[in-house]
């Protein structure tokens, strides 16, 4: 159903900063070469297009990214696909690197990478900043939230949603009074509070805040002069420092006027990140792609169409609930329940299934991959098989704790971060023998 998008003065009025300066240490080597907000996801964007999208399609057009970590895919990726924003109708989205500006040291936690920016925020002269995680796959207008803040007069806003009790020791878990105010906030606790009402479940922050300026200003300050008493984090310092002296506001991140859940995930581990992609092979998934009104916006590979070859019993090239991206070459073989990126070869007699094949991977002959994430550009020789026995995949790659196997370039023995070309020249001619 279409929703008119919330723009005005609220949103116009608004900075937003996204942190996507984390190592993103549980995604285990997905993270080895690239931040997390760079990792791939969805067949054709990165997890930092999430965020952007939300932004532009708020009618949010001033946007800074705090990079730190590894950050040069995802340097490359927003000026590749997030560099038509007109400076001199005030657009921008500017990349914000650890540079020391007003301390000698590397952003030591997500407030202190905003208070090294305090000049740069001022320089715009916001109403509003709104910080967001760089690393969570969500659609959500963040102009309601604005209004939401406004209208209760609030100080800070924290956007917050109800996961399982199990999974909160992950996040800061929130407790609210009837009218949604913030009465006590823990990051990420052992033994997390339940929602009143509901024992099996917590409210959980996203991640999400709206500071109005100067009171986010002030903060940071105080924040700062306490050096080494404090661990300069939003979660674990700001945020329970002013709850009992300031209006601090939960917004509840609902779907549109029927008050559900709406849908928000942190993949932050292999188990989670392969999960909400196979999610999207289903035919009604919870995070629509195809979504016209709230379209996702990323950097588009030049690619040929997908294509499938070759129809001979056994040797069939097909794929089944499945999403296949463009460049995409299935070669007499068979792919159920999978995600490919774009550019992805399987060749003759292989079976892939539930799996996620990040860009550019070569899959040789007869091959069998089930449950397995590939990074990007491994190539995989004839005959492999992966996620058929537990005990051998873990003596060769990394195994989560849900079974999902990891494989990467590196585990291979294909350091392509310091000898690529050879790789590249054995797709070539694989591709080049299939008549690609």
């Amino acid at each position: 159903m279409y929703v008119d998008r919330f723009v005005s003065r609220l949103t116009k009025d608004s900075l937003a900063l996204i942190l996507a300066g984390g190592r993103g240490s549980r995604l285990m080597d997905l993270t080895q070469w690239r931040a997390k907000p760079a990792v791939p996801f969805g067949g054709n964007f990165r997890i930092i297009d999430f965020p952007l999208s939300n932004c532009v399609n708020s009618g949010i057009r001033r946007v800074g990214i705090l990079t730190q970590y590894k950050s040069h895919s995802l340097i490359r990726h927003v000026q590749k696909g997030w560099g038509y924003f007109r400076g001199e109708f005030g657009e921008f989205v500017e990349l914000l690197p650890a540079q020391q500006r007003v301390e000698d040291s590397w952003y030591r936690g997500t407030a202190d990478a905003v208070y090294q920016n305090i000049d740069i925020i001022r320089s715009h002269h916001p109403e509003y900043v709104l910080i967001l995680a760089g690393d969570h796959v969500y659609k959500m207008d963040y102009g309601p939230m604005l209004a939401a803040h406004v209208e209760n007069q609030s100080d800070l806003t924290v956007g917050c949603i109800e996961i399982p009790l199990d999974q909160a020791s992950a996040f800061g878990v929130l407790q609210v009074s009837s009218d949604n105010r913030i009465e006590s906030f823990v990051e990420k606790p052992e033994k997390p509070k339940s929602v009143h009402g509901k024992p099996d479940a917590a409210l959980v922050s996203m991640g999400i805040y709206i500071f109005n300026t100067q009171f986010l200003i002030e903060k940071l300050l105080e924040d700062a002069a306490l050096g080494g008493q404090s661990s300069h984090d939003f979660g674990k310092d700001i945020i329970p420092g002013v709850i009992g002296h300031d209006k601090v506001h939960a917004y509840p991140f609902s779907s549109g006027t029927s008050g559900t859940q709406a849908y928000w995930r942190d993949v932050g581990t292999i188990d989670t990140y392969w999960q909400a992609n196979l999610e999207l092979t289903g035919v009604t998934p919870e995070l629509n792609l195809y979504d016209k009104h709230w379209p996702i916006w990323t950097s588009q590979e030049q690619v040929p169409p997908s294509k499938f070859v070759f129809d001979d019993e056994g040797r069939r090239g097909m794929a089944v609930d499945s999403m296949i991206s463009g460049g995409a070459i299935i070669a007499g073989a068979l792919v159920r329940h999978s995600l490919l990126f774009h550019s992805v070869l399987v060749s003759d007699h292989s079976l892939i299934e539930d799996s996620v094949i990040l860009p550019d991977v070569s899959i040789g002959k007869y091959c069998v991959i089930r449950k397995t994430v590939i990074d990007k550009g491994a190539v995989i020789p004839d005959g492999t098989e992966i996620g058929c026995d537990i005990a051998h995949d873990k003596a060769r790659f990394h195994v989560s704790p849900g079974g999902v196997v990891l494989v990467t370039p590196d585990m291979l023995g294909q350091n392509l971060h310091f000898s690529g070309q050879p790789k590249m020249q054995s797709m070539a001619e694989e591709r080049k023998s299939i008549g690609a």
